[in-house]
């Protein structure tokens, strides 16, 4: 057998060893309450499942982000309700995530950061405040940089200037740089599975939602994600963050372990018209514990709202 056949055998071997692991959850998905949602055509971009909640008379347009290898349901199913009392909301599935945009292109932080301009435009929605969580936050920096009309302000949750910078750091990015194989085999369907699940055990209650959430994550696209994996890698927002000229407030989860508080601090400290609020949760909590992050966004959304200048927003 040639070496190329024998890598592809050893390859199906993997896979079929983590599709005997992943755990099994024989109940049909259920979802939580969930706001109305559509499928929407943002021109000259593709299709994305968008969420809409309204908000008070006179509020502002919030936009929300969500993290690497979720989608908007997942990410923020927590959240919307609470949020919706301080402004219009608007949720989007990032392209390659859950539902969202899927294109012949490779996945870059640019694009996704596009995507989100666009369908402002396309809405009729821009200037609006963005909420970024995680990679979110990267994109919403993206957003602001490349397209500055369309973002009054912006709320970053559990992200920093860049990803990798320590040697811990290289050593966890190099890992996860190798999503994209286990998607391939079927390894993350099962990971993410057991991460949800652990989750779960912490919040009892979200143990009927377990199937939904780990049929959502499934959507993603494989190579999308893979490539948003190392587009992370390479993301930095030094050159720019010291330019950013628009209300900001940074959600520093204290607990996280994946974007530590002092990486998230050093981005407060980069952005001058700047607010840090502090949320005691890990990088997780959006799910394990919803009612202090929604309570430190909203916080954040209240702070950049605040001191927008008149008529924005």
């Amino acid at each position: 057998m040639s070496r190329l056949g024998v890598l592809r055998s050893d390859l199906a071997n993997i896979g079929r060893f983590w599709r005997r692991i992943e755990p099994v959850t024989p109940m049909p998905p259920c979802p939580p309450p969930l706001p109305e949602g559509r499928v929407v055509d943002v021109p000259g971009r593709g299709e994305t499942l968008v969420r809409e909640m309204p908000g008070p008379a006179g509020g502002p347009t919030i936009l929300l982000l969500h993290g690497w290898t979720l989608c908007s349901d997942v990410n923020w199913f927590t959240a919307y309700e609470t949020l919706a009392h301080h402004g219009r909301v608007i949720a989007m599935d990032q392209r390659g995530h859950g539902r969202g945009i899927r294109s012949e292109e490779p996945f870059t932080l640019e694009a996704a950061a596009d995507d989100a301009a666009a369908l402002l435009e396309h809405l009729d929605a821009a200037p609006a405040v963005i909420v970024g969580y995680s990679m979110g936050g990267s994109v919403a920096l993206l957003q602001w940089r490349r397209h500055p009309e369309s973002v009054a302000g912006l709320v970053l949750q559990s992200t920093g200037l860049q990803w990798r910078e320590s040697v811990r750091e290289h050593i966890l990015w190099a890992g996860r740089s190798m999503v994209g194989l286990g998607l391939r085999f079927g390894a993350p369907s099962g990971l993410t599975a057991r991460y949800l699940r652990a989750a779960t055990e912490q919040r009892p209650d979200l143990e009927p939602y377990l199937p939904w959430l780990t049929s959502e994550v499934r959507r993603s696209d494989p190579t999308d994600i893979a490539a948003a994996g190392r587009a992370l890698c390479r993301f930095d927002a030094r050159p720019f963050a010291g330019d950013i000229d628009v209300p900001t407030a940074v959600v520093v989860a204290l607990h996280d372990r994946l974007i530590r508080p002092n990486k998230q601090r050093r981005l407060a400290a980069a952005v001058p018209d700047m607010e840090v609020i502090e949320a005691d949760v890990g990088h997780n909590g959006w799910m394990v514990r919803p009612d202090k992050i929604a309570g430190a966004l909203a916080q954040g959304i209240d702070s950049v709202v605040a001191r927008l200048p008149s008529g924005k927003g």
